[in-house]
C-alpha cells in the first residue's frame, strides 16, 4: 500500500460550500437554486463536492436534487459559466410508510484541471409533496490533486 493512503488526510482540503439551507414543499426554498459559495481552487486539479440533507417527507413523497458546478475568473464570479458536467435532477429519498425521516449524501467528483481559478456548486432541491414535507441540506468541498502536500495539519 502507498505510504500517502495511510494518511490521505493530508493530501485533501475541505471548503465551506452551503449551509442551513431550508426548503418546505411548495414554499420557501422548493425547486428554487441554491449558489454555493465561490472558492479558490488554485492548487488543486480536482473537486468533490458533498451534498448532505436530512427530509420529512410524506409516504411516498419524494426529494430530488440536481446540481451544477461553476467556474469564474475571480471570487465575485466574473465570467461564471457551467463547468463540466451537470446532475440531473433525479430522486434522492423517497418518504416511507406512513411518512419517514430520510437522510443522505450525494457525492459529485469534478475534474478541475480546465477550470478557472474559481468554482462553486449550484443546487436544487425539489420536494414531491405540496406545503407538508420540509428538508434541510448543507454542502462542502473537498478539494484534492494538490500540487503541494500536505496540504492540512496532522491530528495527534
Amino acid at each position: 500500500m502507498h505510504a500517502s493512503m495511510q494518511d490521505a488526510g493530508a493530501l485533501i482540503a475541505a471548503r465551506y460550500g452551503a449551509a442551513g439551507i431550508d426548503a418546505t414543499a411548495g414554499g420557501a426554498g422548493d425547486a428554487t437554486e441554491v449558489d454555493g459559495a465561490w472558492i479558490d481552487r488554485r492548487g488543486f486539479s480536482s473537486l468533490k463536492v458533498v451534498i448532505a440533507f436530512t427530509a420529512t417527507l410524506a409516504q411516498a413523497a419524494t426529494l430530488s436534487i440536481a446540481a451544477n458546478l461553476q467556474d469564474a475568473s475571480d471570487s465575485s464570479g466574473t465570467g461564471a459559466a457551467d463547468h463540466g458536467t451537470a446532475l440531473a435532477s433525479a430522486v434522492r429519498a423517497t418518504g416511507g410508510t406512513g411518512g419517514s425521516t430520510e437522510t443522505g449524501v450525494i457525492e459529485l467528483d469534478f475534474d478541475l484541471s480546465a477550470a478557472d481559478r474559481y468554482v462553486r456548486i449550484q443546487f436544487t432541491p425539489d420536494l414531491s409533496a405540496a406545503n407538508t414535507d420540509v428538508a434541510e441540506l448543507a454542502a462542502i468541498y473537498v478539494l484534492a490533486g494538490a500540487t503541494d502536500n500536505p496540504v492540512s495539519a496532522t491530528a495527534i
